[in-house]
């Protein structure tokens, strides 16, 4: 019978240390089992640190492969999931071809210098910085009696292809788009922007998740105050991670309140993202991801789409214009209609057609009410119904719902009409965000309409403007160009201009090079 090892002082002295450990940080807790952040050099001393700081030997997961080099013992450190594995054979093969002699002094140099045969390799000697990048994927290989740590980059992550956003499609254009892995996220805005200017900063967030954080931003156009405002920021958050990535990012270092309108812009597309580069704007990549934040931004840049530039100015011109028409009823058509119905002396001849032509067991208010909830609900079904089965759904919801609400005198025609056109303009939006915050907006100018009529459109209104205005986006104003004026900038918001039409870049983003054409070469 194997002995009961559980009731042995030493074991009761490990777990009642263990019961008050108190670390906010690996820093602290490997000071705290070992009163030092060294490698001492002691493999079992390690191992006893690494079981208590990283769950080694109770996290599955968590490998550390014991091996001997020329008649030194050694370690590797390094997370089964991450790991690739033929990389770490090639590796540990070479190692094997170490001489006896070879480890007599300065084995470390010796490994480092011949037996690696790894692009990425750097010397470290805090614990807490080797443990950080073995979470990140990397191996560390300890030596016996050596001071240093060899890390090296053998991280493969799960990920899937780059794939052309849902959101942001295309008719015309790169089918690419970002996914949940920073490296691939930063390789294909790289890729189209070849310029040395283009730096990409990485820093961690969160005790506990160490989120890698990324800052991009061409280094001689962007406004410098801008960046570092926007770096120090995210180095001073402190927080116990970010799981759901750049959206609480978002909320932490900039969307603080509870205004709906969204203070940044997201992309899933790598050319989107670069083009703003360009303009001298900062853009924010978070580790498992596939969405990147832009800032700062404005209501009008929420308004517009890749399409738009795919096309001639002339039709893209047109399309942006649809847009906007379909923005506009998206968060006015109802309560414009509904004060019509509420006020029809205020209904001008041409439009003496409006009304409802028929008449509901319900009043129009809750009629209006329950289709914007019933609209809600049916795109947060379209969200969780499988594919194969979203087409039924779809099905029942226009026949089933609508046509018999009608028939059975619930509603009337032309609630579900205006109310259809006004879900096509949010679903038009090019920003998600943007489309939520203005049926936010459309219920509570609803609600003033019912209740105040045509004072409580005017100033329902009136407080839309004020919030928008009084909004800023990074210490920028959201309503530009619009507030503050810029007649040549609102040209270009209506109408989309051709690319040798734009010499200069836009005031907005207090560019330090705000020249994109070298007017004089291209009037020879």
């Amino acid at each position: 019978m194997a002995e009961d090892t559980s009731n042995k002082p030493e074991d009761q002295e490990i777990q009642k240390k263990r019961e008050d450990e108190m670390s906010d940080t690996i820093e602290e807790s490997i000071q705290y089992w070992q009163n030092s952040d060294e490698f001492t050099g002691d493999l079992e001393q390690l191992k006893i640190v690494l079981r208590e700081v990283m769950g080694l030997d109770t996290s599955f997961d968590v490998a550390f492969r014991e091996m001997s080099f020329g008649d030194r013992r050694t370690g590797t450190l390094f997370i089964s999931g991450f790991a690739n594995s033929d990389i770490m054979t090639e590796i540990l093969t070479r190692l094997t071809y170490i001489k006896h002699d070879e480890l007599s002094s300065k084995a470390m140099d010796t490994i480092f210098a011949k037996y690696i045969p790894h692009v990425q390799v750097e010397k470290v000697d805090k614990l807490s910085q080797v443990i950080n990048k073995v979470l990140t994927g990397m191996s560390a290989i300890f030596i016996e009696n050596e001071h240093t740590v060899l890390i090296i980059d053998t991280r493969t992550y799960p990920s899937r292809n780059p794939e052309e956003s849902s959101i942001e499609r295309v008719v015309r254009g790169s089918k690419d788009g970002f996914t949940e892995t920073l490296l691939t996220n930063v390789s294909l805005v790289r890729r189209r922007l070849r310029d040395p200017g283009l730096k990409y900063e990485v820093v961690q967030v969160g005790r506990r998740t160490r989120t890698d954080v990324c800052i991009a931003y061409i280094d001689d156009i962007v406004d410098k105050i801008q960046a570092n405002v926007i770096r120090d920021k995210i180095k001073e958050l402190d927080i116990d991670g970010l799981p759901l990535g750049d959206k609480q990012l978002e909320e932490a270092i900039v969307n603080k309140g509870w205004n709906p309108y969204p203070l940044v812009r997201y992309s899933e597309r790598p050319d989107a993202v670069a083009a703003h580069l360009l303009e001298g704007r900062v853009v924010i990549f978070v580790d498992t991801s596939p969405s990147v934040m832009i800032m700062p931004t404005t209501f009008f840049d929420l308004c517009q789409h890749a399409e738009e530039n795919r096309q001639t100015p002339f039709v893209g011109t047109y399309l942006r214009w649809i847009r906007f028409l379909g923005i506009f009823a998206s968060l006015f058509l109802l309560p414009l209609w509904l004060l019509l119905v509420l006020h029809p002396e205020l209904k001008p001849p041409v439009l003496e057609f409006i009304g409802p032509h028929g008449k509901a067991k319900i009043p129009l208010f809750v009629q209006f009410i329950m289709i914007e909830f019933g609209v809600d609900l049916l795109r947060l079904a379209a969200v969780h119904t499988p594919t194969s089965i979203a087409s039924a759904m779809g099905l029942i919801a226009a026949i089933l719902v609508g046509d018999v609400a009608v028939k059975t005198g619930l509603f009337v025609n032309e609630v579900v009409l205006y109310m259809s056109v006004a879900a096509i303009g949010m679903f038009a939006t090019p920003s998600y965000e943007l489309g939520l915050a203005n049926r936010i907006v459309r219920l509570v100018l609803i609600f003033a309409v019912a209740f105040f009529k045509v004072p409580g459109l005017i100033i329902g209104i009136t407080l839309l403007i004020l919030l928008l205005t009084l909004h800023r986006s990074n210490n920028s104003s959201y309503m530009w160009p619009f507030i503050p004026f810029n007649a040549k900038a609102m040209s270009e918001v209506l109408f989309r201009m051709p690319v040798l039409s734009s010499s200069r870049r836009p005031s907005f983003n207090k560019t330090r090079d705000n020249t994109r054409l070298n007017t004089e070469k291209s009037k020879e």
